[in-house]
């Protein structure tokens, strides 16, 4: 307790002294929660935006030849036919798990329950498709086989567009909707990605053809693969499927334009290294702020200790033994660390925390879509912990040093100190 009453007696007799060492700890701690607060937000945006889908998947669309082959001039558009998802599933055995198609109808179409309609987008998909694209069932069920098989007039809405046709959206579940005056019995509701602004709504991949009249036309192909973890390997499979489809309509081979090729698995891995670098950048600059704190601490308590030197030759010329001083110096050091070191760390956390609820949440429009640019910037409890404990650890180094001089400097030579 004595110690203790020493230690305030001397913070407040050098404020200037105690409020530098103690800013230079606060700092140092807070700017690097914030910064990894900060770099955390950035990061998450992009995690949630990928994970809408499966990582190891691919969607290819049509697309427009850009180069004479067999005969046939360039500028051809390509539509994506059944034979393709055939060679889909047949040719690449080896890497290729879940195969579907998604066509769709973007305008002219409605639906409508009782006085009530919405028109949305209208896209005929298959049962593999919710796996894929991780749509959220709220109620009922997705497109099964058997819907496929029998070519059933069965469809599955948002719960947008169901609240659009029935207040209490809940009760449409079971229900007869007409789509474009053809009865559709609603077995399922989906929660909708609020980023999107369009509606849309799903039914089976064959009841969809037969009604657009679409032929052998399936839109776009979507499918997911396994065995594939690298850049090389995923623009190798690329490069093999590209060649394969292209051949299918008289493309050449390397023709990149006959067809576009959303590689998800590509994109993820890229986006594993962007995070792995932001995340390296933000921790070498917050731990070169955490260095300079340490530094200024260090040289804080080294110029305490040469201002006291005076103080700590009384004090061993009246029988005070060494390592009293070495004990005060370094408790000294500790308590002002540890104070401020917790107030750095508090507003470092309240700092993200107003982040979050300003513009944690903020997503920009497009036009098309609403992205999530911003999200959840905040710092596990054990970051913050660890780095307000290496900079207690450091005052607590950085007063070890000067406090040894100190303890060991004979007493009629401090008394000349000054």
């Amino acid at each position: 307790m004595e110690l203790l009453k020493e230690i305030w007696s001397s913070a407040k007799r050098n404020k200037l002294r105690t409020t530098l060492t103690g800013f230079a700890v606060a700092w140092g701690i807070f700017m690097i929660i914030f910064l990894l607060g900060a770099g955390n937000g950035l990061i998450n945006a992009q995690v949630e935006q990928q994970n809408s889908h499966v990582k190891n998947s691919m969607k290819i669309y049509g697309g427009q030849t850009s180069k004479p082959y067999n005969g046939l001039k360039e500028g051809r558009w390509i539509s994506l036919q059944d034979k393709d998802i055939t060679t889909t599933q047949n040719s690449f055995t080896d890497n290729v798990d879940l195969v579907g198609g998604e066509i769709r109808e973007s305008s002219g179409h409605s639906i409508s329950y009782g006085e009530n309609y919405v028109a949305p987008t209208i896209t005929g998909v298959a049962p593999e498709y919710i796996k894929i694209e991780k749509y959220e069932l709220l109620h009922g069920r997705f497109i099964n086989y058997l819907d496929m098989q029998e070519q059933r007039k069965v469809i599955i809405i948002s719960k947008r567009i169901a609240k659009e046709l029935d207040k209490s959206y809940e009760r449409i579940l079971g229900k007869y909707v007409k789509l474009d005056n053809i009865a559709f019995k609603v077995v399922g509701i989906y929660k909708e990605d609020e980023s999107e602004q369009t509606m849309e709504a799903f039914c089976p991949f064959t009841t969809f053809k037969t009604m657009f009249g679409k032929g052998d036309k399936v839109g776009n192909i979507i499918f997911t693969f396994h065995g594939i973890n690298t850049q090389e390997e995923s623009d190798a499979f690329e490069k093999k499927y590209r060649q394969k489809i292209n051949r299918n309509h008289d493309a050449a081979p390397d023709d990149e334009s006959a067809l576009w090729i959303w590689n998800r698995t590509s994109d993820s891995i890229q986006m594993e290294m962007g995070i792995s670098i932001i995340r390296t950048a933000l921790w070498i600059i917050g731990l070169l702020t955490l260095l300079s704190g340490i530094v200024g601490i260090s040289n804080i308590m080294l110029i305490t200790v040469k201002e006291r030197t005076h103080e700590f030759g009384i004090r061993k010329a009246i029988g005070a033994k060494p390592i009293s001083i070495l004990k005060l110096i370094i408790t000294e050091s500790i308590i002002i660390t540890s104070f401020f070191g917790y107030v750095g760390m508090m507003a470092g956390i309240l700092a993200n925390e107003w982040m979050d609820a300003t513009i944690g949440h903020e997503t920009i429009d497009t036009g098309t879509f609403q992205a999530t640019m911003f999200l959840n910037p905040t710092v596990g409890l054990d970051v913050c912990i660890e780095a307000t404990v290496i900079m207690i650890i450091a005052g607590t180094i950085a007063g070890i040093i000067p406090a040894w001089k100190a303890a060991r400097i004979r007493p009629i030579k401090a008394l000349m100190a000054n």
